[in-house]
């Protein structure tokens, strides 16, 4: 049995795992989603990105966890890449389903062009507000898991986004999975594509959107739950 945390990304909280959760167990595992500060039903809470990190370590913690896989995606992958060297031993696996990835002293949006978000958070009072229907289109998603994410994202908040990683060792030093989502595009973020191409990193590839949680459940269990037996 392994035991995972599943960690969704911007605008989304534990329920994004709703349908992965359930194949998971049915395998024999343990699995725990977490949301984090800010979002969904903590949505108000405050947070920086420090504190998405310490949600995660907590979780860890308070569940008594061994041999964890973390499970980040998209943004959770800068908070969960953090985590995963601060409860050290506890440690398994971290697997990056379509993420970012932490950089020490920088930040999410030190990573890839992000003026456009940058305006949008000063617009918005400081949070990141859901996208529209139109931006999930040709993502392998139905209209029903538009309409989901849509209607039950909540603001994220930005200075989740702005604050910098800290990171004590490299992340050469992770056990790590890199799954990439070929819908959004074929190259990974640095320095994922470097730890990758030397062999460090292991690498799966999905033919499907950014969203992998609702367009393919299943699958997505089969590659986590593959992706432990690497451990």
């Amino acid at each position: 049995m392994t035991r995972f945390i599943l960690v969704a990304g911007a605008w989304l909280g534990a329920w994004a795992w709703d349908e992965v959760l359930p194949e998971l167990r049915a395998a024999g595992h343990e699995v725990h989603a977490l949301t984090l500060s800010g979002l969904a039903e903590k949505q108000g809470v405050p947070a920086g990105q420090q504190t998405h990190v310490q949600d995660i370590v907590d979780e860890v913690e308070r569940l008594d966890l061994r041999d964890v896989v973390l499970v980040g995606h998209s943004y959770a992958g800068v908070p969960v890449g953090q985590a995963a060297e601060r409860i050290g031993d506890r440690l398994a696996r971290v697997v990056f389903v379509d993420s970012n990835v932490p950089v020490d002293g920088k930040s999410f949006l030190d990573s890839f062009p992000s003026d456009h978000i940058r305006k949008s958070l000063d617009e918005s009072g400081g949070v990141w507000p859901p996208l529209d229907r139109a931006d999930y289109a040709g993502q392998d998603l139905t209209d029903k898991q538009i309409a989901r994410i849509v209607t039950d994202g909540t603001p994220h908040p930005g200075a989740t986004l702005t604050e910098p990683a800290v990171l004590a060792r490299p992340l050469a030093d992770l056990p790590a999975t890199y799954v990439k989502c070929l819908l959004d595009g074929d190259e990974l973020p640095a320095p994922a594509d470097e730890l990758v191409a030397s062999g460090r990193w292991e690498l799966v590839r999905m033919e499907t959107g950014h969203w992998p949680m609702f367009s393919r459940p299943r699958e997505l269990a089969r590659v986590l739950g593959e992706s432990a037996t690497r451990s």
